[in-house]
């Protein structure tokens, strides 16, 4: 997705979503982090920029977007040119989606659950599935299919990632369903393999066991069956390396 000068990655700390089964628990969960003003969030912006970076990929900014706004023109005025990344949870707002309209060039939310209770039960979010499609409905409105560039960098468009889970908990089936009916049979699909326990998962059956190679390969056929072509298999697009 970002060639060889990879992703400028800036984490923020905390989420608005609780997933049980977080990767980066430390920080999602018990906070893990530091303060820093709008006029340091620009400098990083720009430090990331200086050492190659070919984004600024913003994860778990759905709680802070007011901040980053504030941050943005300090950054710009100091020369930032590179594509901005909204890199979410899926969980936001269509108001809030609505006032970064021409900020970001690319969105990339997860589409985690497309069953309600499930969503309850994993992240304290049984709204999840109404959000989520409503979000990236909007995420799509605004930058369209994504578009790849020389070298098959990203430049512009929405990216959606969808983790596959242990027991089908994810919905693969319905989730690439409602991409290619009511987006885009053309949308862009990280069909990630990379399911480990984490956080609290160990205590909630499926999900203290990793995927099966039979999973995975049964959720690439589902969304091939669902009218999904442009499958991220980490070939042909650059994956992000963070730095």
């Amino acid at each position: 997705m970002v060639g060889t000068g990879g992703s400028g990655t800036i984490f923020f700390t905390h989420c608005n979503l609780y997933c049980l089964f977080c990767q980066n628990y430390e920080i999602s969960h018990l906070g893990e982090g530091e303060a820093v003003s709008s006029d340091r969030l620009a400098e990083m912006m720009l430090s990331l920029q200086e050492r190659g970076c070919q984004n600024i990929n913003f994860v778990s900014p759905s709680h802070v977007v007011a901040q980053i706004l504030a941050a943005l023109p300090k950054a710009v005025e100091g020369g930032l040119r590179v594509p901005l990344v909204y890199n979410t949870g899926g969980y936001d707002s269509v108001e809030t989606l609505r006032l970064l309209e021409g900020v970001f060039d690319i969105y990339m939310p997860d589409l985690k659950f497309m069953d309600g209770e499930v969503s309850r039960r994993t992240c304290r979010a049984p709204d999840y599935p109404e959000k989520v499609q409503a979000a990236i409905k909007e995420m799509h409105r605004q930058t369209g299919d994504l578009v790849l560039g020389v070298r098959s960098i990203a430049e512009r468009g929405l990216l959606v990632r969808h983790l596959v889970l242990p027991g089908g908990l994810a919905g693969t089936r319905e989730a690439m369903r409602f991409l290619a009916r009511e987006v885009s049979p053309d949308t862009y699909v990280n069909m990630m393999n990379q399911y480990r326990p984490c956080g609290e998962a160990m205590a909630h059956p499926p999900l203290n066991r990793r995927i099966t190679v039979g999973e995975y390969e049964e959720a690439l056929t589902v969304a091939r069956e669902e009218g999904i072509h442009r499958l991220d298999q980490r070939s042909g697009i650059r994956m992000i390396r963070f730095i």
